[in-house]
């Protein structure tokens, strides 16, 4: 009955996923064959937030494999990657550091100033570099993307889908096996410094192997993940989590689901065979930052996510007591009504009653008096 129960609970927790949580995309393929075993609104436009630093990973992998850099080369920090809003690591203008810290500041930090330096580096320019990585990812079947920069920060012309996010992810592992294994980094060392990871799955989910978070007031909370276990590999995407522990509790979930599961068969749908078809606009998630998203360049990504995610949750709160302070005034007020009215009443009717007793009395010993007299 035991045994029963652990194979039961995770097929439950699956359903439950789609009920317990307000609207978002995702989707789970078998990393094995590209099977996909679970997916809501993976055609979906979304914006794709930090997501977009592993397509900025992907072009420097690419590179890396063709001889045209090497992990050991140096970069330097061109004054627009130094100005990058957080999250980052903090690079002056001129500053350096090798393609191997790079990669690691991106994987482990988020870091926006990191990623501009490695586009740059590419690319040329980050305009240039976001021509170049929409251009691979249409070449890779990702045809409901386009990027705009090398980081994720807001801009409402780059948008992507679950769905070609996993496509993304699955050529990652497939066509860099080397360079896969940097994205299950927990630390990185910089500078005498020891810089923990950002990302929760990696550090506490059995089996995790990477891959990376995103977040801005627009996509929400978003987690590109894989995992193994028994020999069996899968890969997650989730976009528009209202917070950063939503996101890991769904991927957690529809992981777990995935795992318990059976081998998908033959004739389950594959990631590469399903309609291309994009969906929709993208969803505004959160009620911070700004919209429509190219007006303002906020500081936004995981980095910031704690301290974002406390200022909406402050804003929120403060909105509620209000509410309840109003509502509990309202609820006095009128309960005042109900209550004091009728006692102002009974007392006036009381007294009344008291002043006709007295009267009566007086009458009766003045009567008494004259008759005796």
């Amino acid at each position: 009955m035991k045994f029963i129960r652990l194979i039961l609970l995770p097929v439950l927790l699956f359903f439950v996923s789609e009920i317990s949580y307000g609207r978002y995309a995702a989707i789970v393929i078998d990393a094995d064959n590209g099977r996909i075993l679970h997916e809501v609104e993976a055609n979906h436009l979304w914006f794709p937030a930090s997501l977009t630093k592993t397509m900025t990973l992907y072009m420097t992998f690419d590179a890396l494999k063709k001889g045209q850099i090497s992990l050991d080369d140096k970069l330097t920090a061109s004054r627009h990657a130094a100005q990058q809003p957080n999250s980052k690591l903090g690079l002056r203008q001129g500053e350096k550091l090798t393609v191997k810290e790079a990669v690691l500041a991106v994987i482990t930090r988020s870091a926006n100033d990191v990623a501009v330096v490695l586009g740059e580096e590419l690319g040329g320019t980050e305009e240039n570099f976001g021509a170049m990585m929409t251009a691979k990812a249409h070449a890779l079947g990702m045809r409901s993307t386009r990027f705009m920069n090398a980081t994720g920060l807001p801009n409402d012309m780059q948008v992507t889908t679950s769905r070609d996010l996993a496509v993304l992810a699955w050529r990652i592992q497939r066509d860099f096996p080397r360079y896969y294994e940097f994205f299950s980094a927990k630390n990185f060392d910089y500078k005498g410094t020891t810089l923990r990871s950002i990302n929760a799955f990696v550090k506490n989910y059995p089996g995790a192997e990477g891959m990376k978070t995103g977040f801005t007031c627009g996509s929400g909370y978003n987690l590109m993940a894989s995992a193994h276990k028994n020999g069996h590999r899968l890969i997650g995407v989730v976009l528009g989590g209202m917070t950063s522990k939503e996101r890991y509790q769904l991927m957690t979930q529809l992981m777990d689901a995935g795992f318990a599961k059976e081998p998908a068969p033959p004739s389950s749908k594959n990631i590469n065979s399903i309609q291309i078809r994009s969906v929709g606009t993208p969803p505004y998630q959160l009620g911070c930052g700004s919209h429509p998203a190219t007006s303002t360049r906020l500081a936004q990504g995981d980095g910031i996510n704690k301290s974002k995610a406390r200022q909406i949750k402050r804003l929120n709160k403060t909105k509620q007591a209000s509410k309840a302070k109003k509502a509990r005034k309202i609820r006095g007020t009128a309960k005042a009504k109900k209550i004091r009215t009728p006692r102002r009443t009974a007392k006036v009717k009381s007294t009344s009653r008291i002043k006709s007793v007295i009267k009566t009395k007086k009458s009766v010993k003045t009567a008494k008096k004259t008759t005796s007299k």
